[in-house]
């Protein structure tokens, strides 16, 4: 089953798998270049401060080795000379393990990236499993690893056998020398045959870095139902995402039919659009669109201006218009000025009559809008549209 669902995974990992890797530990590492870069490290420090090493140490034997009679038997001067040598040998030192440092820790970002994350080291009881540390001894990572020593140890061993081939003739002389002169000789072929060593790592580096960034990538291959559930999981729920917006709908319509009793006239389609318009004298501005809807909602506000006793006025052409290009809470278009301004100096004198008396006001007739507006086309979104809270 588990060989199944391996198969199944086939999808490169998304960026969130990864963030999510990256941030329980799981990056790609090279054992390889790890020991590289401190191989290197330490060979070239020591070919850079050999000498000052050599030096300060060497005081500080030849110190702790000479003393006299009298320093042997009295203790406190014996512990404050160790105390002395002590520090001079570990500032001696110091640099080199600083140096050290520096390549322990940048060795690893090199490949993937300085992490720090308290994840990697908790405790996982599934690792001192029997059964599952039996299963990783025959895995196949197990045998990739043996192949990988088993030629980094034929590589090593075929490089120093070049090199003392090559040196043959230096290595036996070197008994023939003055003490001094042979130990500087010596140190200097121990340093060759180790860079040399260090140098022929580099294949064993160049071969194992894309082989850790394939398994990586490898072990984070996704099938098509995780990519899936992860889509899900990062938009959210579909039928949450549609319940929210039915709910945002319904506050907005809420909102927006709250505003039709301060309205000054309806214009219906009759039946399937409705715009309630309200003009403002004092802000010297045109008149706006407070609230527009179309079949229920349309319906709803002819009930809410019935109740509030608002003029209602049947033009088709200017309720289309005005729905499909005016926003709630705009002002006309110059367009409709012309038309809107004779229908809202219509519900002006009805309302008036209605509060002082008089004769009634004739309905507007036969109004006409530009060609083109009352038809659908590109608009602006209604209470239906707008998902605004």
């Amino acid at each position: 089953m588990a060989e199944t669902s391996r198969e199944d995974k086939t999808e490169a990992a998304t960026p969130r798998r990864i963030e999510k890797a990256r941030e329980e530990g799981q990056v790609p590492r090279s054992r390889e270049m790890n020991t590289f870069v401190m191989l290197l490290a330490g060979i070239g420090g020591l070919w850079l401060m050999g000498g000052s090493l050599y030096d300060d140490l060497g005081q500080v034997m030849e110190q702790a080795l000479l003393f006299d009679r009298a320093q042997l038997f009295d203790t406190a001067r014996l512990l404050s000379t160790l105390w002395t040598l002590s520090q001079t040998a570990l500032l001696a030192v110091a640099p080199f393990f600083a140096l050290m440092t520096f390549a322990a820790l940048a060795a690893p970002a090199l490949l993937g990236g300085l992490v720090i994350t308290l994840k990697a080291v908790r405790p996982q009881f599934s690792r001192v499993n029997p059964m599952s540390g039996l299963a990783r001894l025959f895995s196949v990572q197990v045998l990739v690893e043996l192949a990988k020593a088993i030629a980094k140890a034929s590589l090593i061993g075929i490089v120093t056998y070049c090199f003392v081939r090559s040196h043959i003739a230096q290595l036996l002389n070197l008994p023939h020398m003055p003490a001094p002169k042979a130990l500087a000789a010596m140190l200097g072929l121990t340093a060759s045959a180790c860079a040399m060593c260090v140098a022929a790592l580099i294949i064993v580096v160049g071969m194992d870095v894309p082989y850790q960034l394939w398994t990586y990538a490898k072990n984070l291959r996704m099938s098509k139902e995780e990519q899936r559930q992860e889509h899900k999981n990062a938009d959210g729920d579909p039928h949450i995402k549609a319940r929210i917006r039915q709910v945002q709908q319904a506050r907005a319509r809420r909102r927006m039919m709250s505003k039709v009793p301060k309205a000054d006239v309806i214009v219906t389609n009759p039946s399937h659009f409705a715009v309630a318009l309200a003009y403002q004298k004092e802000k010297n501005g045109a008149p706006r669109v407070v609230a527009k809807g179309a079949d229920d909602v349309a319906l709803r506000i002819r009930e809410i201006a019935a109740e509030h006793h608002l003029p209602m006025l049947e033009a088709p052409p200017l309720a289309r218009a005005l729905y499909f290009h005016v926003d709630l809470d705009r002002e006309i278009p110059i367009e409709l000025y012309t038309v809107v301004a004779e229908v809202v100096a219509w519900a002006i004198r009805l309302k008036r009559v209605s509060e002082h008396g008089g004769d009634l006001p004739p309905t507007p007739v036969n109004l006409t809008v530009p060609p083109g507006m009352d038809q659908r086309g590109p608009r602006n979104p209604t209470p239906e549209d707008d998902p605004t809270p």
